[in-house]
């Protein structure tokens, strides 16, 4: 029950907030910031024009939003698994952390957006320009948090295991990656926040569309509804996929969340047996 009132709460709040936002630009009538009705007819007309053969979504979604989402999705994806293998390398190894961990805190400490007009010079403009974007600058909160969360681990879990010479792969799966998973997971919500930013920071300049390439061209031809729509579209994909992550990490967690609480003593036969 509370859970629902929560979520009603919240959608409560977001709505007025939409209702006060189209009230006052509904009565400034200011071109720059259209009405969120206007916004929204502008999103149904790119994204949801389309027949029923193609449920409903119009060219705009074949040829800027699935493109979009592919190398978000690709690139992140990428990020991850090189932040995870080699951030388990140096979390386990204290002398490569040593001689490498300036390095990359100095890479983590670059502005990302600023790079990218040199990965145009590097990179072919397109895919290949963007999903490169995506993986260096999402790959660093992965690594570092990875790197957090091994060097967590219980050392005495890590020598009796190598005592009773467990396999490496099997050290690794059952005691190192699920000790660390917490923090890893807090490096995946942040890279995939800044993976969404990178992706449109990098379709600024690529030539082959996507949702950059359609907010750049909106900006273009001084169309600021459709501007706004790709932008609150933006937003939602964001929050969809920041969802769907979570959701993910309360699952693969649960069994941590759910470690460190404290164990209700039951009562049998008039005496309290802890079952621990």
């Amino acid at each position: 029950m509370t859970r629902l009132h929560g979520f009603v709460l919240r959608w409560a709040v977001f709505l007025l907030l939409v209702t006060v936002w189209q009230l006052v630009t509904a009565a400034i009538d200011h071109p720059y910031f259209p009405p969120p009705l206007e916004i929204l007819a502008a999103a149904q007309q790119m994204w949801l024009s389309g027949t029923a053969a193609t449920l409903f979504l119009g060219p705009a979604a074949f040829d800027s939003l699935f493109p979009s989402i592919g190398r978000l999705v690709g690139g992140w994806l990428l990020a991850v698994l090189a932040g995870v293998v080699l951030g388990t390398g140096l979390g386990l190894s204290r002398r490569l952390l040593q001689y490498t961990g300036p390095v990359f805190a100095f890479f983590r400490s670059l502005p990302l957006p600023a790079l990218v007009p040199v990965f145009v010079l590097l990179c072919r403009l397109g895919t290949q320009m963007v999903l490169t974007v995506i993986v260096f600058g999402a790959v660093w909160a992965v690594l570092l948090n990875t790197v957090d969360g091994v060097r967590t681990v219980d050392r005495v879990q890590l020598d009796t295991a190598r005592a009773f010479r467990v396999p490496t792969t099997r050290l690794l799966l059952r005691i190192v990656l699920p000790a660390a998973l917490s923090k890893i997971f807090a490096g995946l919500r942040v890279s995939l926040s800044q993976s969404v930013t990178l992706m449109v920071v990098a379709e600024l300049f690529a030539a082959n569309g996507g949702l950059g390439g359609e907010l750049r061209d909106a900006q273009d031809q001084f169309d600021f509804a459709q501007m706004w729509a790709v932008v609150a579209l933006i937003g939602v994909l964001g929050y969809t996929l920041n969802t769907m992550l979570l959701a993910v990490e309360r699952r693969a967690l649960g069994w941590h969340r759910t470690a460190g609480e404290p164990r209700v003593p039951a009562k049998a036969g008039g005496r309290l047996v802890d079952h621990a």
